[in-house]
C-alpha cells in the first residue's frame, strides 16, 4: 500500500488519490496564511521497486508558472544524497515517474535545508573562537532568530552583512550561507583570513524560521513576504525584518548580500540598487568591481542573464537590498540561484543543488575581498 505523507519539517503537499502507484494524484498547497503555491516536500512509503507515476494537478495556479519549464523534481532515498527525477509538463500538469530503490523515498521542489541542520550549523559555528552567536529575538511562532558575528570588531573595520532565506522555500540560500560561514571559519582559507583582518561579518543564515518549518514558499507565519517589509516592518507582521533592521542601524553596514533562489532563470546572478533614486556613481563602481571579481572567481556566476534595473517598480525600496543600499549608501546585492539546473554548466543527474550552492557561498569571499578597500 502506497502512503504519501508530509507531516515533518518543511513538508507540504495535498494528496488527492494515492490508491494506485501508477497514478498518484497530488496538488500543491498554499503557504499557511497566503496564496503562494510552488514548494512541495513529501515522502512516499511502500514503493520499493514500483513504477510510480506522480501527477501534480494544479501547477497552472502556482506563483511562478514559468518555473516548471525544464524543471526536474529532486528525490532522495536517505535524505542525504538528492538526485533529479525526469519531469515533464503534460496537459498543464506536472508529471514525474520514478522506480524507488527503497521502501520510502522523499521528493522535494529543491534539496531541503532542515531546521535541525540549521541548529547544527549554529552550534558548530559558535564553537570557533572567531564566532559569536546572538539571539536577536523571537519569530511569531516563538522560534529563535539568530545572528552569527564572525570576526573581531575594531576601529576602522568594515561591517559586512549577509542574510539568507527570507523566502523559506528558497532553501539553496541557506546552503549558500553554510558554505560562506564554513569558509570564513576555516583557518586555512587565505581569503577569509585576509577579510577578517579588515572586516566583521554579521550573518543571519535563516531569516524566516517559521516559514521554513511550516513548508511555505515565500511567507512567514503571518503571511508576510519578508522581502517586501523593509520599508516599514512591524512586530505583529514582520518581526524578523524589524529585529535585523534594528541590529543593522545599531552596528552599521558597509556591504550587504541577500541570498535567494529564482524559479524561472536557470543561472546564478545578482541584482543591485540601480533602480534606487539614490543610486550613486560610487555604488555603480563597487557593483561593477564586485561582479568582475566574482566572474573571475567562479565559473558558476554570470552577468548576461538576470533582472532589469526597475524589475520591482514602486515596491523597490521595500526590498532588503534596495532599502539597505539606500539607507547606508553601500554595496548591496541580492544573490539569485536557480531551482532549475544551470544552463551554462548543467549537471543533469543532480541539477543545481545544496553542495553547488555551498561552494558558490564560499566563492563570494573573493569578490568581497576585491572590493573591501
Amino acid at each position: 500500500m502506497v502512503v504519501i505523507s508530509s507531516q515533518f519539517d518543511s513538508g507540504a503537499i495535498t494528496v488527492l488519490d494515492a490508491g494506485d502507484a501508477a497514478d498518484i494524484r497530488l496538488a500543491l498547497r498554499p503557504d499557511n496564511a497566503a496564496d503562494f503555491k510552488q514548494w512541495f516536500h513529501f515522502r512516499a512509503s511502500g514503493v520499493r521497486g514500483l513504477p510510480c507515476r506522480y501527477v501534480i494537478e494544479n501547477i497552472e495556479d502556482t506563483a511562478y508558472i514559468g518555473g516548471w519549464e525544464s524543471y526536474a523534481v529532486r528525490a532522495s532515498h536517505d535524505r542525504q544524497r538528492w538526485f533529479t527525477v525526469p519531469t515533464r509538463i503534460e496537459q498543464e500538469q506536472l508529471v514525474f515517474e520514478h522506480v524507488p530503490q527503497a521502501d520510502t523515498v522523499w521528493y522535494a521542489y529543491f534539496e531541503p535545508y532542515t531546521w535541525e541542520r540549521h541548529q547544527a550549523l549554529l552550534g558548530r559555528a559558535q564553537g570557533a573562537d572567531l564566532c559569536r552567536l546572538t539571539r536577536l529575538g523571537a519569530t511569531l511562532d516563538g522560534r529563535d532568530l539568530d545572528l552569527l558575528t564572525i570576526g573581531t570588531p575594531g576601529e576602522g573595520k568594515r561591517n559586512i552583512w549577509v542574510i539568507a532565506r527570507q523566502h523559506p522555500g528558497e532553501s539553496m540560500a541557506e546552503w549558500f550561507a553554510e558554505g560562506l560561514i564554513e569558509a570564513l571559519l576555516d583557518p586555512e582559507h587565505a581569503p577569509a583570513r585576509a577579510l577578517l583582518e579588515r572586516a566583521v561579518f554579521y550573518i543571519v543564515p535563516n531569516m524566516n524560521p517559521d516559514g521554513s518549518v511550516r513548508g511555505n514558499l515565500r511567507t512567514n507565519a503571518a503571511g508576510a513576504n519578508l522581502n517586501r517589509e523593509w520599508a516599514a516592518p512591524t512586530p505583529e507582521r514582520s518581526p524578523e525584518v524589524l529585529l535585523v533592521r534594528q541590529a543593522m542601524q545599531r552596528i552599521g553596514v558597509d556591504a550587504f548580500l541577500d541570498a535567494h533562489g529564482d524559479e524561472s532563470i536557470p543561472h546564478n546572478f545578482v541584482a543591485g540598487c540601480e533602480g534606487n533614486p539614490s543610486f550613486s556613481p560610487r555604488q555603480r563602481a563597487l557593483q561593477d568591481a564586485f561582479k568582475a571579481a566574482w566572474l573571475a572567481a567562479s565559473p558558476d556566476f554570470q552577468v548576461e542573464h538576470g533582472y532589469g534595473d526597475h524589475q520591482f517598480g514602486p515596491e523597490q525600496l521595500t526590498l532588503a537590498t534596495n532599502w539597505v543600499g539606500d539607507a547606508f549608501d553601500c554595496l548591496a546585492f541580492t544573490i539569485e540561484m536557480p531551482f532549475k539546473d544551470t544552463a551554462n554548466r548543467p549537471r543533469p543527474e543532480v541539477g543545481w543543488n545544496g553542495e553547488r550552492s555551498r561552494q558558490l557561498g564560499a566563492s563570494v569571499l573573493l569578490p568581497l575581498l576585491a572590493v573591501l578597500g
